[in-house]
């Protein structure tokens, strides 16, 4: 803190009842605000308390259950992938292109439609909010239903995975992107149009050198996560480690569990270390 900031907060402090007199509103909670606060803090301790009760959690289960996940444990020691390294390795880039296509078709469609979203561009109430509900019911309907769903469509395989992914990710992409594009700076629009450019012009010179590394970010945060999410709608048949998981695990092979699971967090760890420093970048930071 520095010496002026110390001095006005001194001089804040001794002026104390000065300042409560001319601004009574800050220092004084309604009584409605009380009631709604409390409220509030009564709904959550009984929607815990139904959800405790409502879903049977007991630490009795969980503790009493500990012993048979310390055998789980030993039976995967050592990782071992029994012969089955390249199958495995295989199976891993198919789901690292799975998670980057999925990606990149996603964003590439979310892109224009969160034009369309963003109040700053489209005022027009009438456009923009079935747009912004279109995309909200996109991405409230998660990765692994869009699996079953594409699967029924194109059959099993990863392609279905890229599809499931693209779909997903395609609400919630528009959603950043439009809300990235909502806080931009206004000045530089300004800027443009005072200097006789068109609309269009705004948007390409005053917005997007804005929004463009947030949004090259949030679709690198996006790869990342759907690196997991990718293993995960394998299992239903859509691609890659996936259904090497469910087979193993199914028939107890704990080894060869243990070594693809430690071959995916030692890839997603890699992809995680490579985002971030592009991240950085693109937002003008330097990674420490």
């Amino acid at each position: 803190m520095s010496i002026a900031d110390t001095t006005l907060r001194e001089r804040a402090l001794g002026d104390m009842a000065g300042l409560k007199s001319r601004h009574p509103e800050l220092f004084t909670t309604s009584t409605v605000q009380r009631f709604k606060f409390g409220a509030l803090i009564a709904a959550f301790v009984a929607f815990t308390g139904f959800a405790f009760v409502a879903l049977d959690f007991s630490l009795a289960r969980i503790f009493g259950g500990l012993h048979r996940l310390g055998e789980f444990a030993i039976l995967m020691l050592p990782p071992n992938p029994e012969g089955r390294f390249t199958a495995f390795f295989d199976a891993l880039v198919e789901t690292v292109a799975i998670a980057f296509l999925g990606t990149l078709v996603a964003a590439i469609l979310a892109f224009p439609v969160a034009f369309l979203a963003a109040k700053n561009v489209i005022p027009n109430i009438f456009v923009r909010f079935p747009v912004r509900r279109g995309l909200d019911v996109v991405r409230s309907v998660d990765t692994l239903i869009w699996a079953l769903m594409w699967i029924n469509v194109v059959g099993l395989g990863p392609f279905a995975g890229v599809l499931a992914i693209a779909c997903s990710d395609f609400g919630g992409l528009g959603k950043l992107f439009s809300e990235a594009i909502e806080a931009t700076d206004r000045r530089g629009a300004e800027g443009v149009q005072a200097s006789g450019g068109s609309r269009l012009h705004q948007v390409r010179f005053g917005l997007l050198p804005q929004v463009l590394p947030v949004m090259a970010s949030q679709v690198l945060y996006f790869f990342e996560s759907n690196t997991r999410s990718a293993t995960i709608i394998g299992i239903v048949g859509a691609g890659g480690v996936g259904i090497y998981l469910t087979e193993l695990i199914r028939v107890l092979e704990l080894k060869q569990v243990a070594f693809l699971i430690l071959m995916i967090l030692v890839t997603v760890a890699i992809i995680d270390w490579i985002s971030t420093r592009l991240r950085l970048a693109l937002i003008g930071r330097e990674a420490r």
